[in-house]
């Protein structure tokens, strides 16, 4: 995907034109630019250049009597060379090269979202992590204070990460969730997210059916389906999964779900609902792959104890992290199942990055044996509970009338569904001009969606109060067309 990230130097003696010829034909020449890229249209390089079209034109001209794009007559322009291919033989063509790769791209609006995240002047409602404003800085630093005398050095670590760790969460898993697991049980992962490719390249077949809920998180990935898994998504009720609709599951399926605050929809898989799913996913016989990033953020109540507590068989593997309780630069998560389970997955991570950060490892140690890891979350907790009534009371007050949501009980999102059907990619677009960030809804779907997945963990409370009024004139404006 081509980016405009430049602007000509107007107090250059050299002319703008030729000061656009020399960028792109320096992007071509790089690699950056590849063999069929699309450039985008002559009005947009205008804009994004702060030039009149005409200069444009002239660049254009340029450049296509070089032989470094070529136009085709209403498809745009598109890059055919690289200078140097005028006079040596042809260049890679990296677009082939990329094309044929076994790892999918991103939906484009995701790239949009990956890449919108990281420019300043944006109201982000949807970001899937916490305000820098609720990081614990105090405590990673009294941590850190204590970190010298705990280290013995910062060495390579064994296939399931660091003994201590591996140690410190058995027993708090068996304390906080009731997840009887002894350390051997337990590979440290750097984040659930890695624990997710790691299960998708060397526990599943090709062909494997695997099975989670629409909408869901893992419909924005593509790390089953790159890896020649069939993704099916299964309905949502207010109890969870409906997992009747499960159907024609082979011995080669496994079932992912979030049943606590799942993402996007923040529902509670309840206590009823959560039995009916075990005992239908013993009978199949179907792994369960659980996903509890979320399952520490309670905000009123404690949820039911998670999959992985009730299981008997060694048939469900449990994922946490921090990225979503403290932060996601840690890179800590961790995975728990069958000891053979473990360390396959393990043997395969360190193939790959061999092993996650000691630093992180050992400060995670430090947080959980010293209590302060609970005491923080007690905190947290109050904090996104205050932020969750700020938007409860923001949606309130902008889109009655406009859309339905639910008071989530925990975690960091509220599904906000629209009752009119809406152009999502044009709202998304019309927010972005409007300084807003959203995560639309379809990117998490199976079918044609209409809602959007709001956070309140991320944005100032008070912008996003701000944001919610402008996207709710959007939605109006839109709607009296």
């Amino acid at each position: 995907m081509i980016t405009l990230d430049w602007k000509p130097d107007k107090q250059n003696k050299t002319p703008i034109y030729r000061q656009i010829v020399k960028y792109i034909s320096d992007k071509i020449a790089a690699g950056d630019w590849v063999i069929g890229s699309r450039l985008p249209s002559q009005r947009a390089m205008a804009k994004a250049f702060e030039v009149n079209r005409s200069t444009i034109v002239s660049a254009m001209e340029e450049l296509i009597s070089y032989g470094i794009l070529e136009s085709d007559f209403g498809g745009g322009t598109r890059v055919a060379s690289n200078t140097w291919s005028l006079r040596m033989s042809q260049p890679p063509d990296w677009n082939k090269y990329i094309a044929s790769g076994p790892f999918g791209a991103n939906l484009s609006t995701i790239q949009t979202i990956n890449k919108m995240e990281f420019e300043p002047g944006y109201i982000r409602i949807g970001t899937g992590e916490l305000s820098p404003e609720l990081y614990p800085g105090k405590l990673i630093s009294k941590i850190f204070r204590r970190m010298p005398e705990r280290i013995p050095n910062l060495g390579y670590l064994g296939t399931l990460g660091l003994p201590e760790l591996g140690q410190a969460l058995s027993a708090w898993l068996k304390e906080s969730q009731g997840i009887d697991a002894k350390a051997s049980n337990i590979m440290i992962a750097s984040g659930s997210l890695q624990a997710l490719q790691l299960v998708s390249v060397c526990m599943l077949k090709r062909g494997s059916d695997v099975y989670t809920e629409a909408p869901s998180y893992l419909k924005s990935l593509q790390i089953f389906q790159s890896a020649g898994m069939n993704l099916h998504g299964v309905p949502l009720d207010e109890e969870g999964l409906q997992y009747w609709n499960i159907k024609d599951a082979s011995n080669e399926s496994l079932l992912y779900t979030i049943p606590t605050f799942h993402n996007p929809t923040g529902t509670v898989m309840s206590e009823k609902r959560r039995k009916e799913v075990m005992a239908f996913c013993q009978k199949q016989p179907m792994p369960i792959l659980e996903d509890d990033a979320y399952g520490q953020l309670w905000l009123d109540e404690k949820p039911p104890v998670s999959l992985k507590s009730r299981d008997k068989t060694g048939s469900v593997i449990y994922m946490g992290t921090i990225s979503k309780t403290m932060a996601p630069g840690l890179r800590i998560g961790w995975v728990v199942g069958p000891e053979a389970v473990v360390y396959r997955l393990g043997d395969v991570k360190m193939q790959t990055d061999y092993g996650a950060s000691s630093v992180s490892q050992w400060m995670m140690t430090e947080l959980i044996t010293s209590g302060d890891y609970d005491i923080y979350l007690e905190e947290l907790r109050k904090e996104l509970r205050a932020r969750r009534d700020n938007a409860l009371a923001a949606l309130d007050k902008h889109f009655k009338g406009l859309a339905t949501w639910k008071k989530p009980k925990g975690g960091f999102y509220i599904w906000l569904r629209f009752d009119k059907r809406l152009p999502m990619d044009k709202i998304f677009n019309k927010a972005l001009k409007a300084g807003i960030l959203l995560n639309p809804g379809n990117v998490y779907d199976y079918a044609e969606n209409h809602a959007i997945r709001l956070s309140y963990a991320y944005a100032d409370p008070e912008d996003l109060t701000k944001a919610l009024e402008i996207l709710a004139a959007i939605i109006e404006k839109h709607q009296k067309r």
